[in-house]
């Protein structure tokens, strides 16, 4: 081996040695709570991912949507095709609520998805439940974040995790939270002109 292969070994086995002592102290399990927020692009698409990986892996799971209404995205479909015995889905809202442009009537549904999402939480055999959006019904004010962090501190099965997308996650929720991730926006095709599009954004 050349010098400069017998440094990068011996880099990669220390690297290797100090990441194995600090795996043998992670050894803990629990149900976590995840939240995805921020202005750029990928919140339920990372959600979704992982909703793909419990199907995967035979985990039961399910799904709420707090806003999406009754546009066909790709997700939905599939789920609702294939795996609809793995993955409760249930699209409460009626679309976003500059279409709807109805405050009663998001606030009803919002607070409709919200008692579905607490009986699949509740229910044990769902081993993931995602809340999609629901950050946006936080903020407008249609589901009380003191609900939402109460019944989650309190309520959810000890190893089911919970899932919440949408911008601007409250600070309440972000504190009872086990993993935060802020998507950050540095460039959007949406600024050139550019439409949504089917199996990027939907």
């Amino acid at each position: 081996m050349t010098d400069d292969t017998d440094r990068h070994a011996t880099k990669m086995a220390k690297k290797k040695a100090a990441r194995d002592k600090i795996m043998a102290t992670k050894t803990d399990q629990k149900g976590l709570i995840i939240v995805h927020t921020g202005k750029g692009k990928g919140k339920s698409s990372a959600a979704f991912g992982m909703i793909f990986r419990c199907i995967a892996h035979d985990i039961k799971c399910a799904v709420v949507q707090f806003i999406k209404g009754g546009m066909s995205t790709g997700e939905r479909d599939l789920i609702l095709s294939k795996f609809s015995d793995a993955c409760a889905f249930h699209t409460m809202g009626e679309g976003f609520t500059w279409e709807t442009q109805d405050k009663t009537r998001d606030t009803e549904m919002a607070v409709a998805a919200w008692e579905k999402a607490k009986d699949l939480i509740r229910d044990p055999s769902n081993k993931m439940v995602l809340l999609d959006e629901i950050n946006i019904a936080i903020r407008y004010g249609y589901v009380p974040i003191e609900d939402v962090t109460t019944f989650l501190s309190t309520e959810k099965p000890a190893m089911t995790h919970v899932v919440l997308t949408g911008r601007n996650a409250h600070a309440d929720l972000i504190e009872i939270a086990d993993l935060v991730t802020e998507m950050e926006l540095v460039k959007h095709p949406f600024r050139s002109g550019i439409k949504a599009q089917i199996g990027v954004e939907y």
